[in-house]
């Protein structure tokens, strides 16, 4: 039936899709669609339409009109066969022309599949070529496919030319180019694919090995092709990449020579300039280079080119300092000149700013030479070679070195070893590795510093300080003094500290801030103030608080005023205050340096009640000192009196006028007489003595005439003297004819002098008299050959009222060398005693040229 194997015809149909097949698969299909055609005749055959259709596809082939030719008649066909038979048929035709189609474009596409073999072959040929030309020893490319991907690279280069084999080293050419040539080579490589920028360039290897190198780039790829050369070209390489060399060194050091501030020049072999610097231009005032050389401005005079002339005869360069004007001012150049084969070169250094450097470093460091000679620390420089430069005189004192083997400037190690010798440093244990220390400062970088203990006792600190530019400069500072002061001070610290703590006194020391710094335990029993109350840093404002309850009038406002204050003037204050508790304490407050403030305090409370009580005391002694004296002048005045009529009428009766007298009667008025004018001395030396007490006796100075003065007071006792056949000597050779003073009071002081010498002189002995110029003044002595007075008796000698016997003839009142001291201290002398057993008594006094006038005598 019709519809038994559409598989196979689908099969049939399929088999034209592949256009890629082979001329034997189209063979094959051939067979299979011809069977196909067989059975669909056959089929066609058994209707009654085989006639038709027979004629139809006649030209399906031999077999198809072989079954046709024997239809068989008389079958009959319904109206379904008919329409299944043209729907098959419709389908075979179709099927058919598709066939037809098929094989047309398959004899096409096998005719173009052997066309493009034969051009896979010579693409392939061609391929195979270049890869032989590409993978030559003597050129590599890199080839980038696109932007992201990794490049590829192709081909070898020679080992000669130093290119490494590895990718990642030969892409890293700053590992195997020369410098200038890599950074040359990554700048064009970078052009080559931003901006399809072609490049050619000759770079050098570090094996020195020229390269040529060409980047190009396509519409998909960007090559780069390293080529080695062959010797010639690489001659040719060599010289064009020495070309670029010389033409960039020449670029830049023409630029460094345009950017130095120092003229430079180049001139040919005629002497003409052909090039200058910028600065060239500005020291000849030209506008620019161009001009100097074109108007032939020339920077060194005449002179100066002739002597660098002279000079390239026989030698190439010529160094010298020339001196020529610039803009007005005379300056010094160190010109430099060196002559070529084709001309010469020069460069000028300004050195006015260095001369006077120098000099002012001259002058410096003689100022520092000077200076250090004037420290008392010792100092000693070094240079690199170790060799003595410099040295105080302080250094030189130290260690007592002579001055020619200093100036001789030997080396650190022998000076050690001539300290060593000496014995003026300490022996070491290990001399060698000490000195090797110690000499390690010279490779030193930080400052050294050593304490040396001299044999002598004294104590050194040893500064190694090295230089900058090599030495060492050794400062050895004699520190034995400082450490004893500083042992000396801790030691004083540490007394005042004990001796402040257990002082009763209280003291407290305020900051220039108002803040305690110091206090003893005796200010806070004193204030009756905590420990807490008193630490350090407590304000003084604090402590005001506190104190002020504790007295009622209390000063710690001034204080509070007195240490927080701005005065201009600060002065001590000294005050009294008492406590609530009865207890008075004295102040005294005083400003130390910093803006410190010290306080003081005393408990002063019993000398205070003592001094009440003395006050009370010697109100009352005062008074009845007063009621003495005033008892005294009236006693002694109502006794004057009497005294004076009782002397008088004695004289009286002793007249031959009164009447005459028996030999009793003249006896006994002769010893009335007497004993009233010894009465009245007394009377008048009390009178005296009250007088010089009260504080009103005035001295009646004038010019006092010694000899009549001395003859007036012996006058007055050769009575006495005659009595006891003493005799009196007197000594007034040196003396000055005259002095100021009060010749009464002088007269009365030698008479009471020879007085008491007369009372202890022994009988027929001599009594001196001297008195002798002083540069200050005059002086008067007595001297008696009696016994002399005992130690115990100086000190109560001069008392009033003490009369002492001791060998005397008699008793007297005792007030004979008071009023003897009373009247020489008013003229402003003194009096002394020299006495002793065996050697009799001398009484000095020496008054002054100028008596200092009224004042009262000591008691």
């Amino acid at each position: 039936m019709p519809g038994d194997y559409p598989p196979c015809a689908g099969q049939a149909v399929s088999g034209g899709h592949n256009d890629m097949v082979t001329t034997g698969s189209a063979a094959r299909g051939g067979s299979l669609l011809w069977r196909a055609g067989a059975r669909v005749v056959n089929l066609l055959a058994s209707s009654a339409l085989a006639g038709p259709l027979l004629g139809l596809s006649a030209h399906a082939g031999p077999a198809a009109a072989s079954h046709a030719a024997a239809p068989k008649a008389g079958l009959s066909v319904s109206t379904v066969e008919v329409m299944q038979l043209a729907m098959f048929v419709g389908v075979m035709g179709a099927a058919l022309v598709s066939a037809i189609f098929l094989i047309r474009e398959r004899a096409r596409t096998s005719a173009q599949n052997g066309e493009l073999r034969a051009r896979l072959a010579d693409v392939n040929a061609a391929l195979q070529r270049s890869e032989a030309l590409l993978n030559l020893r003597d050129q590599r490319v890199v080839v980038w496919a696109s932007e992201n991907k990794k490049p590829e690279l192709v081909g070898t280069l020679p080992v000669e030319s130093g290119a490494p084999e590895d990718r990642a080293a030969f892409l890293a050419f700053g590992r195997w180019l020369m410098p200038r040539s890599a950074a040359a080579l990554e700048n064009a490589v970078a052009g080559l694919r931003e901006k399809a920028k072609p490049f050619d360039l000759v770079i050098e290897s570090q094996a020195g090995a020229p390269l040529e190198v060409h980047g190009r780039k396509s519409a998909a790829h960007v090559l780069v092709r390293f080529v080695s050369l062959s010797e010639a070209q690489r001659s040719e390489a060599r010289l064009r990449i020495e070309n670029q060399r010389l033409a960039a060194d020449y670029d830049t050091m023409l630029g460094l020579f345009n950017a130095l501030s120092m003229p430079a020049w180049l001139r040919s072999a005629d002497g003409r300039l052909k090039w200058v610097n910028r600065a060239y231009a500005r020291a000849v005032e030209a506008e620019n280079a161009e001009a100097a050389v074109r108007d032939a401005k020339e920077f060194l005079g005449g002179q100066a080119r002739d002597a660098i002339a002279a000079q390239h005869k026989s030698h190439p360069v010529f160094e010298q300092a020339l001196s020529t004007v610039i803009e007005g001012d005379r300056r010094m150049f160190a010109v430099t000149d060196f002559a070529g084969a084709d001309g010469s070169a020069g460069l000028a250094c300004d050195t006015s700013a260095i001369e006077t450097i120098r000099s002012e470093y001259e002058r410096t460091v003689r100022s520092h030479a000077d200076t250090l000679d004037q420290l008392n620390t010792a100092v000693a420089i070094f240079d690199t070679d170790e060799k003595l430069r410099f040295f105080n005189q302080a250094f030189q004192k130290l260690w007592g070195l002579d001055s020619g083997f200093l100036h001789s400037a030997p080396d650190n190690a022998l000076l050690l070893d001539r300290l060593r010798s000496e014995g003026k440093i300490a022996e070491q244990p290990e001399w060698r590795r000490w000195k090797e220390s110690l000499l390690g400062a010279y490779r030193a970088v930080e400052s050294q510093e050593h304490w040396w203990h001299l044999p002598d006792g004294k104590t050194i600190r040893v500064v190694a300080n090295p230089q900058p530019k090599g030495g060492v400069t050794w400062v050895f500072e004699n520190l034995t003094e400082k450490m004893d002061l500083e042992s000396r001070y801790q030691t004083a610290v540490r007394v005042q500290g004990e001796t402040l703590d257990n002082l009763a006194e209280g003291v407290a020391v305020f900051g220039p801030d108002g803040r305690l710094r110091l206090s003893n335990p005796a200010f806070a029993a004193l204030w009756g103030l905590d420990a807490d109350a008193a630490k350090p840093n407590v304000h003084v404002s604090t402590i005001r608080d506190l104190c002020d309850r504790r007295a009622a009038d209390s000063p710690w406002r001034g204080f509070v005023a007195a240490v927080t204050g701005f005065d201009d003037e600060r002065r001590d204050r000294h005050g009294q205050t008492e406590l609530n508790n009865g207890t008075v304490l004295r102040y005294a407050m005083i400003p130390l340096p910093n803006g410190q403030v010290m306080m003081t305090f005393v408990d002063v409370t019993d000398s205070v009640n003592v001094e009440r009580a003395l006050k009370d005391k010697n109100e009352a002694l005062e008074k009845s000192d007063q009621l003495k004296n005033e008892f005294v002048q009236h006693v002694s005045y109502e006794l004057r009196s009497p005294l004076t009529n009782i002397i008088g009428f004695t004289e009286l009766l002793s007249l031959p006028s009164t009447g005459p007298l028996n030999q009793k009667q003249s006896e006994y008025v002769e010893h009335v007489s007497s004993s009233s004018s010894v009465l009245l001395t007394i009377v008048n030396d009390i009178l005296d003595l009250a007088t010089v007490d009260a504080g009103i006796m005035e001295l009646d100075i004038s010019e006092v005439h010694v000899d009549r003065t001395i003859a007036a007071a012996a006058e007055l006792v050769a009575d006495r003297l005659e009595e006891h056949a003493i005799r009196l000597k007197i000594d007034a050779a040196t003396a000055p004819k005259t002095f100021h003073g009060d010749e009464i009071r002088i007269r009365q002081i030698l008479y009471n002098l020879l007085s008491n010498a007369a009372n202890y002189a022994p009988e027929a002995s001599t009594i001196t008299l001297a008195c002798r110029s002083l540069a200050e003044g005059v002086e008067f002595s007595v001297h008696d050959d009696g016994p002399g007075m005992p130690p115990d008796l100086l000190d109560s000698v001069f008392r009033r009222f003490e009369p002492r016997t001791n060998g005397g003839r008699r008793r007297g009142p005792g007030l004979g060398l008071s009023i003897v001291k009373s009247f020489v201290e008013l003229h402003g002398g003194s009096v002394r005693i020299e006495t002793g057993k065996d050697i009799g008594t001398t009484v000095i006094c020496a008054f002054p040229d100028t008596p200092s006038g009224i004042r009262a005598a000591a008691e």
